[in-house]
């Protein structure tokens, strides 16, 4: 790949295992952009990476309870953040739910890809669509059903 993107990684305590394991997979890919993580998973890919001799460029935010998952939002909002891997603990209740479904929100808002399992990020990452220079992502249109008519009229 030749464009270099800001990846945001986020990860459940119940998930935070699973999420060092998969960027040690995908070590050679993520050492080649910038990784924006939430506090405490961001000090364990940086632990992972550096015991094994990878190096990456890792900013580390707030905690998400305390604030990182608003703040990594903020950056999808500002169009800093090019595709978001959050791997949630949907089997356990979440003290910051607010926080986590507004970063969720903004990333289909502001038209950021988010995978929110291994298998979609293992796609995501292995796109051919990032080095397309005549791909451009569509924006998305938030219109009533009763004006579609109208917008395909004017789309011709």
């Amino acid at each position: 790949m030749n464009k270099k993107l800001t990846i945001a990684i986020v990860a459940h305590d119940r998930r935070k295992a699973d999420m060092v394991e998969w960027t040690l997979h995908n070590a050679l890919f993520l050492s080649q952009h910038h990784l924006v993580c939430t506090g405490t998973t961001g000090g364990l890919i940086a632990q992972a990476f550096a015991e094994r001799g990878v190096d990456a460029e890792i900013t580390r935010m707030h905690s998400g309870p305390l604030g990182g998952d608003a703040e990594i939002a903020a950056m999808v909002v500002r169009k800093q953040i090019s595709l978001a891997i959050f791997l949630i603990d949907d089997l356990n209740p979440q003290p910051h739910e607010a926080d986590i479904q507004m970063l969720l929100r903004q990333c289909r808002v502001h038209n950021v890809p988010i995978a929110c399992n291994r298998y979609s990020a293992d796609l995501m990452i292995t796109s051919t669509l990032w080095d397309e220079e005549s791909y451009t992502p569509t924006e998305p249109k938030y219109i009533m059903l009763k004006d579609i008519a109208a917008v395909r009229t004017k789309e011709i």
